[in-house]
């Protein structure tokens, strides 16, 4: 499905409410002056709420995303989408997109 791609600006959270950001940020291709977000690197998250051993697994660490555009590439790997997906390790949970750039679409 189309959507609006992801930039270094796009707010991402995880299902404990930390932020997510992206690890590498593609520098070649700019949407509303930040840079693209791709499929392989993965996001760090910062201040997940989900208690750690043994109440629980800890909190969420990084995201991996699975599903991104099909058709939208840059410098060979797709880009991530407003309606991409992702799993956060070691929680299993996912990603949640919740802002992002408003001018660019892909599918």
């Amino acid at each position: 499905m189309p959507g609006f791609l992801l930039n270094a600006g796009s707010t991402v959270i995880c299902a404990h409410g930390g932020q997510a950001k992206p690890t590498l940020p593609n520098p070649r291709v700019r949407v509303m002056g930040m840079p693209v977000v791709t499929q392989p690197p993965p996001y760090v998250v910062a201040g997940c709420a989900n208690p750690p051993p043994p109440a629980n697994v800890g909190p969420c660490l990084t995201g991996v995303w699975v599903l991104a555009a099909l058709r939208v590439k840059v410098m060979g790997m797709p880009v991530l989408l407003q309606d991409s997906q992702a799993i956060c390790a070691p929680t299993g949970t996912p990603l949640t997109i919740v802002l992002t750039q408003m001018r660019v679409k892909g599918m």
